[in-house]
């Protein structure tokens, strides 16, 4: 019997023909498949490692400390009592409002001594008497709306308090810009006797025995002084309190400002105009009415006050200027005219029917007439380099008025010549722009100048706090400059034209 050779592998899968081939082992292609196994491996590991990187990152919410770490953060984040781990700050609360009650002589006695000075009997109750109307009523007006039950002052910004304690401000309702002018006009010898400088010497006495404006040196108190020469005798003595005033004509830049104080308007005198948009009615071009020279009373009031009464007088030439240039004009009506019923009557006719309405610098930056312009839809031509003007953080006056700078507008028709190439839709804008703001010029709308000039107030709160904190770490000192309380009012700003 045969034994059978074996046969090798290769030889089994060849021919006969074929040349003798080298022998191959059997596993001779794993390395390449190994190599590629592990090259899948490292690259998926890495992706498994970035996507866990990626969410760790960003959807991943820490642990609460343990009590040790939470005792170190707190330690390095809490600051006067404020802690990290506090809640957080609540959506802030309407500023609450303490209106003194101040003596009768500084409020109601001096609507009496008004009366009594043009021949008015006494009566029992002066509280029944009534304010009497004039340019600068603002003082009765925010006296009422305090004075009212706060179920009726809902839409207030401010809320009205009865206790002291819980007062982050307090009102001192005294009628100054009244007790101006109880004497004002009356001829010599009818005069009642009464004095407004003892009662500004009155009133800061009173007010600066009081216990809550010790306690803060007045900077929570908030003091009506609309009128420009209202306390005019003891502003000094009151500056640290927010005043409310018609503008800064009056007070040096350690006095009032910006920053502290606020801007409020004048009681406008004329009716609101009822009619249409338009000029159809309007045939005059340019429309003023008032003083034409400045107030004699300026020089007895502010003696000492240099650059204000140059600034006055500037004011008064300026007026007299105009008048010189403009009382030509066939188109132009310009009127001297003091405070009466009938010149207001005149003046509600004359502002009705006209396209713009002049308002000059005067005894001070700013007049009633601005307002009264404003709410008669008649386009206010502004002459008045230094004024400032209320509320302006919410209004752009530029929409509705025109502004001159006051030595062009001094240069010989150039006044009236810009004024009459204003296209007629332009003035319609200007119109419709003033109705949508006068409002806010309104003292008797349930939403305008009193809220207005509240949330004003208000919003003075935190640097009110600011300067509190400030003056218990202070070194009291007399500074020559302003404290960091004040900024000053425009006196170098550019002014345009008609935009």
């Amino acid at each position: 019997m045969k034994t059978r050779k074996p046969t090798t592998l290769a030889a089994r899968g060849s021919s006969s023909s074929s040349p003798p081939s080298q022998t191959l082992p059997l596993f001779s292609n794993m390395p390449r498949k190994s190599s590629l196994f592990k090259h899948t491996l490292i690259a998926t590991v890495f992706f498994i490692l970035a996507i866990y990187a990626f969410f760790s990152t960003f959807f991943h919410s820490p642990l609460p400390p343990s009590d040790s770490d939470s005792d170190s953060s707190s330690s390095l984040l809490d600051f006067g009592g404020v802690s990290s781990q506090e809640n957080p700050i609540p959506f802030p609360e309407k500023v609450k409002v303490f209106m003194y009650d101040l003596p009768h002589k500084f409020t109601y006695g001096i609507i009496q001594q008004h009366s009594l000075a043009r021949g008015g009997s006494p009566v029992p109750d002066i509280t029944t008497l009534n304010y009497p109307g004039h340019q600068h009523m603002h003082e009765w007006f925010l006296f009422s709306d305090l004075a009212r039950p706060q179920s009726d002052r809902l839409g207030s910004p401010v809320v009205k308090v009865t206790d002291p304690e819980e007062a982050d401000l307090f009102y001192v309702p005294a009628f100054s810009s009244l007790s101006l002018i109880v004497n004002a006009g009356r001829p010599p010898g009818s005069a009642s006797g009464y004095s407004d400088e003892e009662m500004q010497e009155q009133l800061v006495e009173w007010l600066t025995g009081q216990e809550y404006w010790k306690r803060n040196n007045g900077w929570d108190h908030v003091i009506i002084a609309g009128d420009p020469n209202a306390l005019y005798r003891v502003v000094d003595r009151v500056k640290s309190a927010v005043l409310l005033v018609s503008d800064f004509g009056r007070l040096r830049p350690d006095q009032g400002s910006l920053v502290k104080d606020v801007v409020i308007p004048y009681s406008h005198r004329i009716s609101t105009y009822t009619g249409d948009f338009g000029v159809k009615d309007r045939t005059t071009l340019l429309f003023f009415m008032g003083n034409r020279y400045r107030k004699e009373v300026i020089n007895r009031l502010l003696q000492n006050a240099f650059e204000i009464d140059v600034l006055v007088e500037q004011g008064g030439k300026i007026r007299d200027l105009l008048f010189q240039i403009l009382e030509t004009e066939e188109d132009v009506v310009i009127k001297h005219g003091t405070q009466s019923r009938e010149n207001r009557r005149a003046a509600s006719r004359g502002m009705h029917t006209s396209k713009f309405c002049l308002n000059p610098a005067g005894d001070t930056p700013s007049a009633c007439r601005l307002f009264d312009s404003i709410v008669s839809l008649c386009v206010p031509v502004i002459v008045s380099d230094s004024i400032e003007l209320p509320f302006e953080d919410i209004i752009d006056y530029k929409k509705f008025s025109v502004f001159v700078e006051t030595t062009t507008a001094l240069k010989p028709g150039y006044l009236v010549s810009l004024l009459r190439k204003v296209p007629e839709q332009k003035i319609i804008e200007y119109q419709k722009a003033m109705k949508e703001v006068k409002r806010y010029y309104d003292y008797t709308h349930p939403n305008g100048t009193v809220n207005e000039i509240w949330r004003q107030v208000s919003q003075k709160l935190p640097l009110i706090k600011l300067m509190i904190n400030r003056d218990k770490r202070l070194v009291k000192r007399e500074l020559s400059e302003p404290s960091c309380s004040c900024l000053c009012s425009n006196q170098t700003g550019i002014i345009n034209s008609v935009g």
